[in-house]
């Protein structure tokens, strides 16, 4: 991915949190790299008027916890992140204690597959933090959500692949709602500079 126009270190002292740098020393076949999304794309995000002050976001693949950390100061959202590797998972805790709206940040350390999501969920974020095996097992969590408590949900998928888009269009429960084009803030052309946002058939 082509390197954002704006310096990622500016958003991390506003922050007052250390998430920059890429980590794939646990990654393999099922979990992706760590990666955080940048911040220019979580500006937009923000900004799209999608997340608000009554939402609850889930971050699957949280890292060091970039997208609750924003998304929470920025739209007083709550935000919810988890996290399978436990040295990163311990990151985004150390940033918890010093962070900038913290109080409305919680990290677990749990596999995407075994995480049950909680009733009060309803918008949900993914920077593509694990194999297509995995997302379909974690689909069939978040519409098991669904059908335990029916509310709008919306999943966002920044920089998503084509194995991605083309599993999202197969679960009969989701239905493409919107998408933000993100590749103005980046130098070059690249389809995948996106967040396709799906949402649960009502």
């Amino acid at each position: 991915m082509k390197a954002s126009l704006s310096p990622e270190s500016t958003g991390d002292k506003l922050l007052k949190i250390k998430t920059t740098g890429r980590d794939d020393s646990n990654a393999d076949c099922y979990h992706y790299p760590y990666e955080p999304t940048p911040y220019c794309v979580l500006e937009r995000l923000a900004g799209s008027g999608f997340i608000n002050a009554k939402d609850t976001v889930l971050d699957y693949g949280c890292g060091k916890g970039r997208v609750e950390f924003f998304l929470s100061y920025q739209t007083k959202a709550k935000c919810i992140g988890i996290e399978y590797d436990e040295r990163i998972y311990n990151k985004a805790m150390e940033n918890k204690m010093g962070g900038v709206a913290s109080g409305r940040i919680r990290f677990e350390l749990v596999n995407a597959t075994d995480y049950h999501v909680p009733e009060d969920v309803n918008r949900i974020y993914f920077f593509n933090p694990f194999s297509v095996e995995i997302l379909r097992k974690v689909l069939g969590r978040i519409t098991q959500s669904y059908y335990e408590n029916p509310r709008e949900i919306l999943l966002f998928f920044y920089y998503p692949s084509d194995e991605y888009i083309s599993c999202l269009m197969t679960v009969d429960e989701l239905e493409f709602a919107d998408e933000i084009d993100c590749g103005d803030l980046f130098e070059g052309k690249d389809a995948r500079e996106r967040i396709v946002i799906f949402q649960i058939a009502q």
